[in-house]
């Protein structure tokens, strides 16, 4: 096996009995880092601190790691012009936060063989959000209901820094307009203080 000591350095490939003398002689722990590797890679670490180090990259790349919820908006084959955009801006705004939405038209009874108003609502919708997200289910009927899922559209990376931040004293912004002077103002004509 490949012995790698504490500080990173090699040893060479030992044999697994001389790795373990060299790591208890040094008062460390052997730890097979790469078993899959040929020949396997051990390395001479303290344990406790070894996995400790684990534990912590792992609680790291937890919370770097992104969430994405699917959040649902209910319409009915018959809904309202201002109920229709009230939800359509709610689901705008979900996407805006960059989770999915999952809208669903709900048929009761005999309405499910209007089938063709909810279609006609969920193309309405796909056109309203096409610039915040785009559908990654296409409306399909479930039963007694029809829905589709929207995913968020990918936003650019922004530098954080804007235009005039970035440009050096006395520079002037690309799009910056030349600043006119204010009118100046008429003084009004001063009386004579000699007639006074």
């Amino acid at each position: 096996m490949r012995v790698i000591d504490e500080e990173g350095g090699q040893l060479g490939i030992l044999t697994p009995q001389e790795a373990v003398r060299i790591a208890r002689e040094r008062g460390y722990d052997l730890v097979e880092v790469a078993p899959q590797a040929q020949p396997p890679v051990c390395r001479i670490v303290d344990f406790g601190k070894y996995l400790y180090e684990q534990k912590k990259r792992a609680h790291e790349a937890k919370k770097k790691q992104v969430v994405i919820e699917v959040k649902e908006i209910k319409f009915r084959p018959a809904t309202d012009e201002h109920d229709y955009n009230f939800k359509m801006k709610h689901a705008r705004e979900i996407l805006l936060d960059g989770n999915k939405v999952k809208a669903t038209v709900r048929f009761r009874g005999r309405e499910i063989t209007h089938k063709e108003l909810g279609r006609q609502l969920l193309d309405r919708l796909t056109q309203d959000l096409a610039e915040q997200g785009s559908p990654e289910v296409f409306p399909r009927l479930e039963g007694m209901q029809m829905m589709v899922i929207f995913a968020p559209k990918k936003q650019a990376p922004t530098s954080g820094k804007s235009e005039k931040a970035s440009q050096k004293p006395g520079e002037k912004a690309v799009n910056e307009k030349p600043k006119e002077k204010a009118p100046e103002k008429e003084k009004a004509p001063e009386k004579d203080k000699t007639q006074e």
